[in-house]
């Protein structure tokens, strides 16, 4: 019986492998990753469904007291009250995607996928943190601005409004004399175009800064639900409880809280908390609390197994 010799198999040769696994290659990775699971979106569409709608809201609800009495534009600040929504719940959103970004992969046991492929936890923990501040800055600028649009609209007609092209002068105070439509104002204050975009600027970098420190709390902990927990107690919980301090020195407390700065960055007119430092050194005091949560994060992610 004659023997048959079956053809040999001829494998392709792989390419030769060149250069070397880095930063920019994972950031592509990371990017991949935040874009591609719907829990991002989902976030995403609630601040900006959250923060607008609070806009208007709070917009309409302005012009009708106005209408009702005018009195109550006196010393009223439009572009806070447009804002209030997006630096009060906006912040509470994005930090549930602070968490997200980094403690899904630990719940998932991704994390152990991703430090197999790019064994440089160094580069790894940059790259998620670019990412997503990246990201994050984007989307709250945008929403920022279309929150005090929004309420803008919906205050129009109310003789209170603040503008990013032209100066507004608006009643300081007011007393109503007879019925209430009989009304004089003495004083004045006046809404200029760079204090405004100050305000929406430096709400849309507090948010984002509050993200960065749900995310250092992410790294920290490694679970989703410990991580939002701890975000929420430190910039929402604890300022409340601080409020029952005595007064002497409540202030003195609360200006060292990360919180402190939503209370004085929205602010275009009339006087800033006075207990409270000035708009941008009172937001660098939630920058140490990012960097520091962030330092060690980076630290724990390169020294704790996966």
């Amino acid at each position: 019986m004659a023997n048959t010799t079956a053809p040999g198999l001829q494998l392709t040769a792989l390419p030769a492998a060149t250069g070397r696994a880095g930063l920019a290659g994972t950031i592509r990775s990371e990017f991949t990753k935040l874009r591609s699971v719907r829990s991002t979106y989902w976030t995403i569409a609630s601040l900006f469904i959250v923060s607008l709608g609070i806009a208007a809201i709070a917009g309409f609800a302005i012009a009708n007291q106005i209408h009702n009495n005018p009195v109550n534009k006196a010393g009223m600040d439009a572009t806070q009250a447009s804002l209030i929504g997006f630096f009060e719940l906006g912040q509470l959103i994005i930090a549930v995607l602070g968490a997200l970004t980094i403690t899904s992969e630990y719940s998932t046991g991704m994390i152990r996928t991703s430090l197999t492929v790019m064994p440089r936890r160094g580069t790894v923990y940059a790259a998620k943190l670019l990412v997503f501040t990246t990201v994050t800055l984007i989307i709250s600028v945008i929403t920022s601005f279309l929150t005090f649009f929004v309420g803008m609209a919906a205050m129009s007609g109310s003789g209170v409004t603040a503008s990013l092209f032209h100066s507004i002068t608006i009643p300081a105070n007011g007393t109503q004399n007879g019925p209430s439509n009989n009304v004089t104002f003495s004083g004045t204050d006046v809404i200029s175009p760079g204090n405004v975009l100050t305000a929406i600027i430096g709400t849309a970098l507090l948010v984002t800064v509050v993200a960065l420190i749900a995310f250092g709390l992410g790294a920290i902990i490694r679970h989703t639900a410990g991580a939002i927990t701890s975000a929420i107690g430190l910039l929402f919980v604890v300022p409340i409880i601080v409020q029952v301090l005595p007064d002497t020195w409540r202030w003195d407390v609360m200006r060292f809280f990360p919180d402190a700065a939503g209370r004085v960055l929205p602010v275009t007119i009339g006087q800033q908390n006075p207990h409270l430092w000035s708009a941008w050194p009172q937001f660098g005091v939630t920058l140490i609390y990012a960097a520091v949560l962030l330092g060690a994060g980076a630290y724990l992610f390169r020294k704790r197994d996966a």
